[in-house]
């Protein structure tokens, strides 16, 4: 009963899906009417179409009320520039993306031509719209192949790419249309927010974007978060002095099929077990006892080698999970990563935790220090931010569950222009590598002499060389695309078409894993008894509706398994993002020049109340620490009040009382300084120290997230749930870190002076520094797919007239009491005339 109603459950949507194709036909259809108009325009008067719908939209009217005129005039600016004439699938393609969702087209339908419409059409509300890609080639490729397209139609158009100057970075957002990396656009919003002026922000605003290649993108990528991280003191001699030490030990595979209650990891004779599935490694306790030894200490877990631990585990990953020229590559002296995806090698990207440092020191090479998290954000977080998000790929539909609850995408089917003439053939099974490399060597030979253009896939660096050297020794005359071969990808992606080529390149279709690995680690027994069962040769063979199913259960497994992943990476980054976003707003108001008087009053009363309730926290008023309290208010700023006046004066056994002295004290002394200061200055110096505070313990903040992250999934013991626990103690941390922020920036606006100098600095967004930008490790995943770049400055001072010192203030009549006539002839009280 259930099955059936499942069944007339997607039947219903097919239908609606149906209505909707339908729909987006009709609506390509009247495009096509509007052909004639178009093309009768001469090429100023196509141009100025583009002036008149951005005055229609000043005059109320809606992008949807004029994206059929806009798309018609995409379409004539194709035809007049790159000769190409838009199919009317591609029109209905660009009409989805423009509705906020995922179309999905097949592979060669134009879809580089399909986002040109959407874009420009968004791109008239001047707010700057963005398409985002999986890498720096595609980038400048694709604007630079459009860009007559948009300049035809008086829009402007640029690319952002890895290690951009700064000037340039700008220029491209400035313009209509700016396409980029995910890493790219994710690490200019962090920088944006670790600016030190307006003058230092790149982006415009999150309006819209289109997602190329949509399920790499924002699923594979999606698990690991960006970070900008930077360099803190480390010792490098102790990854050396793990990595010998790892050296020596035993690892073998986990299985899990130990008792209940028995310890594998004893029972299994090595010194540790590993886990390729979830990257994780346990070792004996027989092996702590030998690492002990050879560090010559007697607790490994004692709290004042806790650090340590972390080193062992790292050590332990690098030396039994991460393969040199399957995970990394090491050139001139350097370990750099490659991306499990693509296979290219991760220019400036490092693991977290110390895992590149234990890989170094596993490898021999200079190791370079370990770095701290000054921003970080997960990939669907910051595609979160856009107001609408639309997404292309050829492979989307079977992660539509995920891409609705993630980012509210659905995902739209687009015919393809022709009948595809693609054939894709079943999947063979060999039973051992070598038989398996012989008839893959045995076939492209064969088309080879054919005059068939050869593309082979491999999963690894390593593979992809190998089968190089088996096809040398045939005489074939082949290229080879992989982490090692970057520079040349271009070069070697035109060619790979011609007759007769043959090109081997790493992972190059971007998702998945490999077939092989697949049946290897989630349904490898089962096929191999079957292979023998029926006694397979090695060099035949398997394909079988058995097997089919096997690799199918395989990639679901999988499938499920970073999903999993990935939720639970957002799930934690949700409790990090809403503090991010009250942090940032701070920070914006900051740069925007915003007067924060009141909030500093605001704060200021606060301090001194909190002051208050620290000596006066006692049942009995006779037990109040009065002369504790004057002294901690004349720490944090020059008050006169004495204990003697405030019982003269104030009700002391009165708690509010007390308050109000002394927050109407503080105040005057704030309005004082003011004056002294002159309103614009006082304005600057405020905004000036409230950044510089929330910079650098908004920093100290995601340190103290980071290691209670790390912990925190050891609650689950306890019968707690980790991630309740990560928000309740996450909300606890930021109320404090504000509480914090807040008495910081008044006690040194109480005690900063300020000293008038010619601006020495222009305002900036990036020094040259030490930061890095890259993915950290997390559960379920130490993958990286990240962008490097230069850095940002952190503490740079705004260009003002002012140079900032602590130094406290002086009273020149200190001999004169608060409630004394004021020396100046005024006839007030010193504290209400010259004293306030």
């Amino acid at each position: 009963m259930a099955a059936q109603s499942f069944g007339k459950f997607e039947r219903v949507l097919r239908v609606g899906e149906g209505r909707r194709l339908k729909r987006l036909a009709e609506q390509a259809d009247y495009i096509g009417t509007l052909e004639p108009e178009y093309e009768a325009l001469s090429d100023d008067e196509l141009r100025g179409k583009t002036v008149e719908f951005k005055q229609r939209l000043e005059n109320g009217e809606s992008l949807e009320e004029l994206i059929f005129e806009a798309y018609a005039a995409v379409r004539e600016a194709f035809k007049r520039t790159i000769g190409v004439r838009l199919f009317d699938v591609q029109l209905m393609g660009g009409i989805a993306l423009h509705e906020g969702d995922i179309a999905e087209m097949k592979t060669g339908e134009g879809k580089t031509f399909v986002a040109v419409q959407p874009l420009y059409l968004n791109g008239l509300t001047g707010r700057g719209v963005h398409l985002v890609t999986v890498n720096d080639y595609l980038a400048k490729r694709d604007a630079e192949w459009t860009r007559p397209v948009y300049e035809l139609l008086g829009s402007s158009v640029g690319f952002i790419q890895n290690l951009m100057p700064f000037a340039q970075r700008r220029e491209a957002y400035a313009c209509d249309v700016t396409y980029g990396t995910n890493s790219e656009f994710g690490f200019d919003y962090l920088r944006d927010n670790m600016a030190v002026s307006l003058d230092g922000v790149v982006q415009r605003s999150h309006a819209y974007a289109i997602v190329d290649e949509v399920d790499s993108i924002l699923i594979d990528e999606a698990r690991t978060p960006l970070i900008i991280s930077g360099e803190p003191e480390t010792a490098a001699a102790t990854y050396y002095q793990f990595a010998r030490v790892v050296k020596e030990l035993e690892g073998a595979p986990a299985t899990r099929k130990s008792a209940k209650g028995e310890d594998e990891t004893e029972l299994s004779g090595a010194d540790f077990l590993y886990d390729e599935k979830f990257k994780t490694v346990s070792p004996a306790q027989s092996t702590i006892a030998k690492v002990e030894r050879a560090l010559g200490i007697e607790n490994l877990y004692d709290p004042s080698h806790v650090i340590l631990v972390n080193h062992l585990m790292q050590a332990l990953k690098a030396q039994s999970l991460y393969k040199r020229d399957v995970d990394y590559v090491v050139q001139e002296g350097e370990v750099k990563i490659v991306d499990e995806f693509t296979g290219r090698i991760m220019e400036g990207r490092r693991w977290s935790e110390g895992l590149h440092q234990a890989v170094e020191a596993k490898e021999g090479v200079r190791i370079r220090e370990e770095n701290v998290t000054l921003a970080t954000i997960t990939l669907q977080n910051y595609f979160r931010l856009y107001e609408k998000l639309a997404g292309m790929t050829g492979t989307a539909k079977t992660e539509e569950k995920e891409f609705v609850e993630i980012y509210d995408l659905h995902v739209v089917e687009i015919p393809t222009n022709q009948p595809i003439a693609r054939l894709d053939e079943n999947d063979y099974i060999f039973k051992t590598p070598d038989a398996k490399f012989a008839a893959v060597l045995e076939d492209i030979v064969e088309r080879h002499e054919k005059g068939q253009p050869v593309l082979v896939g491999t999963i690894a660096v390593e593979t992809s060389e190998y089968l190089s050297e088996l096809l040398k020794r045939k005489g074939i005359t082949h290229n080879v695309l992989n982490a090692k071969e970057h520079e040349r990808e271009s070069e070697i992606i035109k060619d790979a078409g011609q007759p007769g080529a043959v090109t081997i390149a790493t992972n190059m279709a971007g998702r998945g894993v490999d077939i092989k690995d697949l049946v290897r680690l989630f349904a490898g027994d089962r096929i191999y008894n079957i292979m023998n069962r029926f006694k397979i040769p090695d060099d035949q063979p398997m394909e079988a509706k058995i097997l089919s199913n096997q690799i199918e259960n395989a990639q679901k497994k999988v499938e499920e398994q970073n999903f999993v992943a990935r939720k639970n990476v957002l799930k934690y980054d949700d409790v990090m993002n809403a503090q991010r976003m009250v942090i940032y707003e701070q920070r914006r108001r900051v740069l925007e020049g915003q007067d924060l008087s009141d909030e500093v009053r605001e704060w200021i009363k606060e301090t001194v109340e909190s002051g208050v309730s620290q000596f006066t926290d006692s049942e009995y008023a006779e037990d109040w620490d009065l002369d504790g309290l004057v002294t901690s208010m004349q720490s944090l700023y020059d008050t006169d009040i004495t204990v003697e006046e405030l019982r003269e004066e104030v009700d002391v056994a009165d708690r509010d009382a007390l308050s109000e002295e002394f927050v109407e004290d503080a105040l005057e002394a704030y309005e004082e300084r003011e004056q002294a200061l002159g309103t614009e200055l006082a304005r600057e110096v405020e905004r000036y120290m409230i950044l510089q505070t929330v910079d650098q313990r908004w920093r100290e903040h995601l340190e103290a997230m980071d290691y209670l992250r790390e912990g925190v999934h050891l609650r689950a013991f306890a019968q707690k749930d980790p991630l309740v626990e990560y928000r309740g103690e996450g909300h606890a941390l930021f109320e404090e870190l504000g509480q914090t922020i807040r008495q910081e920036v008044v006690f040194t606006l109480f005690h900063i002076a300020v000293t008038v100098e010619e601006p020495a600095l222009e305002p900036m967004q990036a020094r040259e520094g030490s930061l890095q930008y890259g993915h950290e490790t997390s559960a379920g995943a130490d993958v990286i797919a990240a962008a490097g770049g230069t850095a940002t400055a952190l503490a740079a001072p705004p260009a003002s007239s002012a140079s900032f010192a602590q130094a406290p203030a002086v009273n020149e009549h200190r001999d004169i009491g608060r409630n004394d006539p004021c020396w100046c002839g005024s006839g007030k009280k010193f504290k209400k005339c010259h004293g306030a």
